[in-house]
């Protein structure tokens, strides 16, 4: 399993690489835009050579973050139609790039079936607005409120509602604190392997293609989505040994999303390794 962390872009993009270097990782995620608003201004060349030179120096695989405004199955018509063109948008950056993977949430709504049906249009949008290589991530979540894709039937839905042959380019991020938030026991060996075989089941272990490591502050089940660093939360240890030794998941990029400390939780992930 390839370890790497979120890391900043101030000054630009192509300074991540550096940061993921100082923390020591192989890989990293990214925000290619404004987290904070609608508003995305385009790269300009000079940034896109940058970056493209500093992946080929680094050889660091990349996946980007979408903005957490982005609600594709929002009950406002106006919030919604904003989400699919920014997920648009970020797909096509990720293009422009050359990043492989952009993680996203689904959203929330209030009727799950209509919720998950929207998230899927918006999906089809974007993936058939930006045609390339760029594919998108389905992020598993905790399920605060009325928030989609806290079951993995749910996030399996969601993908089988894009329709073929866009949704080649779909797959599955598994985030540790929203599995573990969202009820599902991935702290004890039993409970992992459950777990997991409960996702192949639904979802297809070869779908997913990207981890996000988060210990959680919150109990198994509370629902609310509070990431800890690794070891220190409700999770410990024992389902990050587990996941770093599953040869199932040996070549899958795992991104860090904990506040800063990335070097050290970075070393308490390494030494976890049989």
């Amino acid at each position: 399993m390839m370890l790497g962390a979120h890391e900043g872009v101030v000054g630009g993009v192509s300074t991540a690489f550096a940061r993921a270097e100082a923390d020591g990782a192989d890989c990293l995620q990214i925000f290619t835009r404004n987290v904070r608003g609608w508003a995305a201004k385009p790269f300009e060349p000079d940034e896109v050579a940058r970056f493209h030179a500093e992946a080929k120096r680094t050889g660091k695989p990349v996946a980007a973050h979408s903005t957490y405004l982005v609600n594709l199955c929002s009950e406002d018509g106006a919030i919604r139609k904003k989400s699919w063109d920014a997920l648009t948008d970020e797909l096509a950056r990720c293009e422009q790039l050359g990043i492989r993977w952009l993680v996203f949430h689904p959203g929330s709504h209030a009727d799950e079936k209509e919720g998950m049906k929207l998230v899927a249009q918006g999906m089809a949008q974007a993936l058939d607005r930006s045609p390339g290589k760029a594919r998108l991530l389905i992020e598993t979540t905790a399920g605060q409120g009325t928030s989609l894709g806290w079951r993995f039937e749910q996030v399996a839905a969601i993908r089988q509602g894009v329709p073929s042959p866009l949704r080649r380019r779909v797959g599955v991020c598994v985030d540790t604190c929203h599995v573990h938030a969202a009820g599902y026991d991935i702290a004890t060996r039993e409970g992992y392997q459950a777990t997991f075989r409960e996702l192949d089941r639904t979802v297809g272990l070869s779908r997913v293609e990207a981890f996000h490591l988060n210990d959680c502050k919150k109990p198994r089940g509370s629902r609310v989505d509070r990431h800890e660093h690794i070891g220190d939360g409700e999770l410990g240890l024992t389902p990050f040994r587990l996941l770093l030794n599953d040869p199932r998941f040996a070549d899958v990029p795992a991104f860090l999303e904990t506040d800063q400390r990335f070097r050290e939780n970075l070393a308490v992930l390494r030494s976890l390794r049989s």
